[in-house]
């Protein structure tokens, strides 16, 4: 199974899939590229930092499974590679997951779009993670065309309002298609 977790900067994916990740040894977590610079205090594993030559070159060997441009950054996630035996995780953007779903059988995907509680929260948000003032604000202009991008493509949707509950949330949901439901 592919579960996409997706929504736009600031709602929370990178903590609420760290969780799922550390909490659930069935997960295995795709770690996506960049051409973005690396911001303060972020750790080295958040992602893949490339410069644009050596991303691009990758794309044109189809070595993405999903791949898009955000605010003058690439951002990609390589074809999933792991051991069989777990789920791939992956935290990505709207456009990411429409790719994905156009390449990826819809009954092999658990899609989540997870929303912020309101648009003050996710500036808060943004720039309690070290965004600049100017890159938090065109975040949060783009973030209401992504939210009904999301919700049009049939996602389940959980406000990100308490971690705790989200983060059980998306276990359940994860819990039920393993066994077969939803």
């Amino acid at each position: 199974m592919v579960i996409v977790v997706c929504g736009p900067g600031g709602v929370g994916k990178g903590t609420v899939v760290a969780r799922l990740v550390a909490e659930d040894p069935r997960l295995w977590l795709s770690r996506s590229w960049t051409t973005r610079a690396q911001r303060p205090g972020e750790p080295d594993d958040a992602y893949t930092y490339v410069d644009r030559a050596t991303f691009e070159r990758h794309v044109a060997a189809d070595g993405f499974l999903e791949h898009a441009e955000f605010l003058g950054n690439l951002y990609g996630t390589p074809w999933p590679d792991p051991d069989g035996e777990r789920d791939v995780v992956l935290e990505i953007d709207v456009q990411g997951a429409q790719q994905v779903l156009a390449r990826v059988p819809a009954d092999q995907v658990l899609f989540i779009l997870l929303e912020p509680p309101s648009p003050e929260v996710q500036a808060e948000r943004l720039r309690g993670r070290g965004d600049p003032p100017e890159q938090a604000e065109k975040r949060i202009e783009v973030a209401q065309a992504e939210l009904a991008a999301g919700r049009a493509l049939g996602a389940v949707r959980i406000v990100n309002d308490d971690l705790d509950r989200t983060v059980e949330r998306v276990q359940r949901l994860i819990a039920e298609r393993r066994a077969g439901g939803g």
